[in-house]
């Protein structure tokens, strides 16, 4: 359990942060960026949430994503570095990754193929689960990036919900702009 007396610590004025190692880093390290952008991607979700009251099977869906987040950013901010922690940190699994992709399946049972590509927008809950997909693919290469650098580790299983996410996020949109009706095309060269 996380108990919070204090916001302020001021240990990071020092431009650091602690990782749930107990290693300190660079505000701007990149695992820090990475589980950052994770915040940033729920705090776009809690957005979104507060356009989709009105449809309780999505709302509770983002819900449980943000939750699974907070597990993520925690994953992350806790790396494996096969040292033995004083407790068991907190690890994505693969059945978050498959209970999203049942989620995506149930949204996207009733849209029709996509024959164009759309642009972000229509309804404003669509619009505001296109900037948190757009939010969670950085967070998704920055993961990535994290994965791929020498000496880091990154939970495979992390990486598949992130990419579940975003995925998510585009059939929700659709999923809000009256099933795809009300999706917006892209006419490539419309303007020239």
């Amino acid at each position: 359990m996380v108990v919070l007396n204090k916001i302020y610590t001021k240990t990071g004025d020092d431009g650091t942060t602690a990782l749930g190692t107990g290693e300190r880093r660079l505000k701007f390290d990149l695992r820090v960026e990475s589980y950052g952008t994770v915040d940033e991607t729920n705090a776009a979700i809690g957005v979104a949430r507060l356009h989709t009251e009105n449809q309780s099977d999505l709302h509770a869906m983002l819900l449980r994503i943000q939750n699974d987040l907070f597990d993520l950013g925690a994953d992350l901010a806790t790396p494996d570095n096969g040292e033995k922690l004083e407790y068991e940190p907190l690890r994505m699994i693969e059945t978050q990754v498959e209970r999203i992709e049942k989620d995506i399946d149930t949204l996207n049972k009733d849209l029709d193929p996509l024959r164009s590509f759309i642009l972000p927008g229509g309804s404003a809950a669509a619009a505001a689960l296109h900037v948190a997909r757009t939010v969670a693919r950085r967070a998704e290469r920055l993961i990535v990036h994290l994965g791929e650098t020498p000496g880091e580790h990154v939970n495979p299983s992390g990486i598949r919900y992130m990419n579940r996410v975003s995925d998510f996020l585009f059939v929700a949109a659709r999923y809000s702009n009256e099933g795809g009706k009300a999706d917006i095309l892209w006419v490539p060269g419309e303007n020239r």
